[in-house]
């Protein structure tokens, strides 16, 4: 009897051994669940901040990038428009140019108008009025088709009023070809001799003396046709007038 009671001692102690053990496991396992619940609520949270600063931080990029998008179209605004003024100014400065070139040929073609140009003529070169040069082309160029008339109405015209004219032994020589053609020989004779014995340098003097022989030959004065020729050979040996003038004079022997 008193071994059993023993041995109900030693189950008695055993099992609250163990219920003492399993109340200890209890609450450990208790304490675990709550620190995995609290780990999980934290963990929860800082998610959800993450979220909430990841969505802010969405909201502020899309705002700059409508900013930025506004300041890009803002930008090609502007440069829509400096393009223009840049295209207008250009415009300015080409009709500028234009109208400055207009006005300084315009002022060109004026002095052109009033004061002497070079003129080279018959191998010599002088000055003439603008307005000069015009009356002698004017009466030259009757002469070369043929309106003999109106030749020497406008030489005779052309030397009173320019009678210092660079264009004047021109002048008269052209002149006496007029009269020639016009079979006014003592008037062409006498303005071929005129032109020789003032200007014997002119290139034209030998065409000169050579004209006024024939004009002298029209009007039967053949001596003084002969005189004229020999004086031609002798002061203008090389010229063509000077071989023509050989070959007349045999004739005329």
């Amino acid at each position: 009897m008193k071994i059993f009671k023993v041995i109900l001692a030693s189950m008695a102690c055993v099992l609250a051994f163990n219920a003492s053990a399993a109340l200890f496991e209890d609450d450990d396992a208790r304490r675990a669940i709550l620190d995995l619940r609290q780990k999980i609520e934290a963990s929860q949270q800082r998610t959800a901040e993450e979220l909430r600063k990841a969505s802010d931080d969405s909201s502020q990029l899309r705002r700059s990038l409508l900013d930025l998008s506004n300041q890009i179209e803002s930008l090609r605004s502007e440069m829509a428009v400096l393009r223009g003024q840049n295209e207008q100014l250009t415009r300015g400065i080409a009709d500028l140019q234009r109208t400055q070139k207009d006005v300084a040929q315009g002022v060109e073609d004026r002095l052109r108008k009033v004061e002497p140009s070079k003129v080279t003529l018959d191998g010599r070169e002088f000055d003439a009025e603008p307005g000069e040069k015009l009356e002698f082309d004017a009466a030259l160029g009757n002469l070369r088709k043929g309106d003999f008339a109106n030749a020497q109405t406008a030489f005779t015209a052309f030397m009173k009023r320019y009678p210092q004219s660079g264009y004047k032994s021109s002048s008269m020589f052209w002149l006496a070809n007029a009269q020639y053609a016009l079979r006014d020989y003592k008037s062409a004779g006498g303005n071929f001799r005129m032109m020789a014995s003032a200007d014997p340098q002119h290139p034209r003097a030998p065409e000169a003396l050579l004209s006024l022989a024939n004009c002298q030959v029209e009007l039967k004065d053949v001596k003084t046709a002969k005189k004229t020729l020999e004086d031609l050979v002798m002061g203008y040996p090389q010229s063509e007038a000077a071989s023509a003038a050989k070959e007349r004079l045999t004739k005329l022997r």
